[in-house]
Order: C-alpha cells, then sequence, then structure tokens
C-alpha cells in the first residue's frame, strides 16, 4: 500500500545572495510530494503503514503537541487508506480547536488529551498497557513517526536527488529524518542537521543512537549544527521571520518558522561565513510543515501558549 504522491522537484535557488556565492543551492521539496501527507511524514509514515495493514489493524494510535505535523499528516493518511486514527494530544484541551487540531477531527481523528507529565511517560510500559487495556486491536506510531519503520523510509528521500551533491542538509527535531538520510550517503557526501529545539548534544546522540541500532559502519560524515535553534523548539524572532518572507519573496519557496526556515537561514549564515566552499552543490531537504503556519498565526492572534 504505497503512499500515492508525485516525485519531488528539485528547485534551484538562485537569487542574488546565492549567484555571487560561489555554491550551487538546490531545495529538494518533498512537501510538494503529496497535498496533505508531503514532506518528511510521507517517508516516516510509509512503512508504518504497509506494516499496519500487513498486521491487518484498523485503527492506528500516535502521538504528538497541539501543532504537530505528524498528527496532522497521521490523520490525512488514515482517512485516505481508511484506519481509524486516534491522536494522544500533549496538554490540556482548548475550548477551540486549533488549525492543526481541527484538521485532524475533519479528517476523522479522535483526540485523546493527556497532561505534559503523563506524555512524558507515554514509552513506558505500564502507559502502553493503559492503552491496549483502553482501546481495541491497534498499531502504535510513535512521535514524529520516528521509529525502525520510519528511518527505513527516510533513507530513500535521497534518491531523488538526481546528481553528485556534496551536502545535504535538514532540518531536525528527533533525529530520525537525519539518521535515514545518513544511512543512505555515499563515501563523498555529507549530510549537515539544523537542530531547531534547545539542548547541548541532544540530537547528535539521538542521531547516534539510531546509526548504532542500524549497525552503521560508514564514516564519519554527519554534524548537526545547533547554532540556529533560536531560543528552542517553535522559538522565533523578527529576524527568523523576516528571513522566511524575503526567501519567499526572492524564490518563491514557503517556509515554516518551527523547522525549514531555521536550516535555510543557517544555510545563509554558513554560506556567508565562508564554510561551505566555492563550487559546491548543497542540496537542502524541504521536510514540509507548513500547515504549522496557521497554527503559528492562530498562536499569535490568541495568544496562547503551546
Amino acid at each position: 500500500m504505497p503512499i500515492q504522491s508525485v516525485s519531488p522537484p528539485l528547485q534551484l535557488v538562485n537569487d542574488a545572495f546565492i549567484k555571487n556565492s560561489g555554491v550551487q543551492l538546490y531545495l529538494l521539496r518533498t512537501d510538494l510530494m503529496h497535498t496533505a501527507i508531503g514532506g518528511n511524514k510521507l517517508f516516516k509514515l510509509k512503512y508504518n503503514l504497509e506494516e499496519a495493514e500487513k498486521q491487518t489493524k484498523k485503527t492506528i494510535i500516535t502521538f504528538g503537541g497541539a501543532f504537530s505535523n505528524h498528527i496532522a499528516a497521521t490523520a490525512a493518511a488514515g482517512k485516505e487508506y481508511g484506519f481509524e486514527t486516534i491522536g494522544i494530544i500533549r496538554g490540556e484541551k482548548y475550548p477551540e480547536l486549533n488549525p492543526t487540531l481541527k484538521f485532524a477531527v475533519e479528517c476523522g481523528m479522535q483526540l485523546q488529551y493527556i497532561s505534559r507529565i503523563d506524555y512524558q511517560n507515554k514509552n513506558t510500559k505500564e502507559y502502553l498497557n493503559s492503552l491496549n487495556l483502553q482501546f481495541d486491536s491497534f498499531y502504535l506510531i510513535p512521535e514524529g513517526g520516528s521509529n525502525d519503520l520510519g528511518i527505513l523510509g527516510c533513507k530513500e528521500i535521497t534518491q531523488y536527488i538526481n546528481f553528485d551533491f556534496n551536502y545535504v542538509c535538514c532540518a531536525c527535531g528527533t533525529g530520525a529524518s537525519m539518521a535515514g538520510i545518513v544511512l543512505s550517503l555515499k563515501k563523498n557526501q555529507q549530510a549537515l542537521g539544523f537542530q531547531s529545539l534547545k539542548g547541548k548534544g541532544y540530537i547528535k546522540k539521538e542521531v547516534g543512537n539510531w546509526l548504532q541500532h542500524f549497525n552503521y559502519q560508514g564514516p564519519a560524515n554527519w554534524n548537526i549544527n545547533e547554532d540556529y535553534h533560536f531560543g528552542g523548539y517553535a522559538k522565533t524572532n523578527s529576524e527568523l521571520i523576516d528571513f522566511i518572507n524575503r526567501l519567499e519573496k526572492d524564490n518563491n519557496i514557503p517556509l515554516d518558522p518551527v523547522y525549514t526556515g531555521k536550516m535555510m537561514f543557517g544555510i545563509y549564515d554558513l554560506i556567508q561565513n565562508g564554510f561551505f566552499k566555492k563550487g559546491e552543490n548543497i542540496v537542502a531537504i524541504h521536510t514540509g510543515g507548513l500547515q504549522g503556519n496557521a497554527g503559528f498565526e492562530y498562536l499569535r492572534s490568541e495568544g496562547k501558549k503551546s
């Protein structure tokens, strides 16, 4: 049961700054592969959905925050492929649904809210046993779709890059997409992840754990940059927002301020500071997440905290 999608275009970033930089920068638009399940979520869900069907499960349970790209994508996938979906949502329920959760409910997802403390324990044996008591037979996908099958899906992202590149760049929230990308690299290629949240060494450790889990024996051709999280997960400032708006105006590239905007800001800053050599080919992965922009506007208008 492969997810029906189109091949992602490789978009040349061709504004004046890049033209004068001496590097070639491309954006792999995986966000355009599917109207509702695009980006890295398509790759993370691909083999999980196949496994759920193989196990003849009718219901999928997963986890996420109130503005989660993964929650939205899983709900859309459930609607398209005939699964019932249940989203375990971190935090209290607001009187009104935000755009992400409204979309999920419209796709048929049942929402269950749990406290932030309980959410921290979501992977414990006790909590998983409570789900088994509460719900009939189901297939469980972890937060963000980050498991072995999700990583195997993400390993396929670079197959859409049809030329030799020096660097592939990816925004990182859990490290699973990055791990999949690293597993796909050739010896002369490097991967650079941009951490979207605070926590020194956190994503690097997560990626390392995944690679060890897959018995990765390749070269040390990857790294995580922690300099562009802008204060933490979903934190922004006017400099980042101005950059995102300018990039969309100059290149017709929509970004989100949580993941891809921070990655592209970091790439431009590294180019400015000579990190990349002249003549190098850089491919940035557009991992989607644009549904979250409506949620960002909602937060600003309502003054709520995710």
